[in-house]
């Protein structure tokens, strides 16, 4: 059995030791984010998550611990330091640094403990102690890692999000007529995002008619054009009607290809023609 009550106290005295001496062995010059900072609060919080992780780290060795509650400790404290700001901008090769550099300080008091015990350990012993911190370490890494992915993808999304909602936003022109202006290249997640957002602000806005204006588009493939013409459809559906403008060849005959009925759609050559004809040109 690797638990010794010996080691935990040990270990357990010496938690806020562990984190000064960590401190003060940084290579702050060979850092950046969290670690380069000489902010006292953030010098201040790295210091307390720090000690937090040994009081949690050296319960490894509590005895009356099981497996599955000792990383069950780690949870929040994961939750938490991997979504903090300051190591969201902190490069993850020096974090996982880090990590190594506490694990050699663990390795390290595991050689101290065993040279100033009264108590005699067989190498067996001592190799096992040693294989613990390196697979819980291990474990805490992966954990936190992942922890830090998955709020980064959550960040990205969020970002992509509010990106899609600015890139197609609707221009009130009058109290009943809108124009949504699409620039830029447009693929099969924005033109979804498109849909979504054009008719939620048609609504929220009691649009009646709604300039679409394709000028800014180069390109756009077949199912994305098949797409803003659904947009179109759905728009009707809830008392909106469309006019498009800037439609350029390559995207007339894309809609052709696949079959789009212009019939009972307005098509302008431009904006101005299209303001032109509702009369809100001076």
């Amino acid at each position: 059995m690797y638990q010794n009550n010996q080691l935990y106290h040990f270990l357990l005295e010496r938690t806020r030791l562990l984190t000064e001496q960590w401190y003060e062995a940084l290579d702050k010059d060979d850092s950046s984010g969290v670690y380069a900072s000489d902010d006292p609060e953030v010098v201040e919080m790295v210091k307390n998550q720090n000690y937090e992780f040994h009081l949690r780290f050296c319960r490894v060795f509590d005895e009356s611990c099981s497996d599955t509650e000792f990383l069950s400790t780690f949870n929040k404290w994961i939750y938490e330091t991997s979504r903090e700001e300051e190591y969201q901008h902190t490069p993850t090769h020096l974090i996982l640094r880090e990590f190594f550099n506490n694990q050699e300080q663990y390795l390290d008091y595991i050689q101290e403990f065993v040279k100033t015990s009264k108590e005699t350990y067989s190498q067996e012993m001592i190799n096992g102690w040693n294989r613990k911190i390196i697979e819980n370490f291990n474990r805490v890494i992966l954990a936190f890692s992942e922890e830090s992915y998955k709020y980064a993808e959550e960040r990205l999304a969020a970002q992509k999000d509010m990106i899609h909602e600015l890139s197609s936003p609707i221009i009130s022109l009058s109290e009943e007529l809108a124009l949504l202006p699409l620039v830029g290249d447009i693929d099969t997640d924005r033109a979804q995002k498109v849909m979504e957002n054009t008719l939620q602000q048609c609504s929220d806005q009691q649009v009646n008619h709604l300039l679409i204006d394709l000028s800014g588009v180069l390109i756009i493939d077949t199912m994305v054009a098949h797409q803003i013409f659904q947009l179109i459809k759905a728009l009707k559906l809830i008392g909106v009607t469309c006019t498009l403008s800037g439609i350029r060849p390559e995207i007339a005959q894309t809609a052709i290809q696949i079959g789009i009925d212009f019939d009972e759609l307005s098509v302008v050559s431009s904006i101005h023609q299209a303001l032109a004809q509702r009369n809100l040109l001076q």
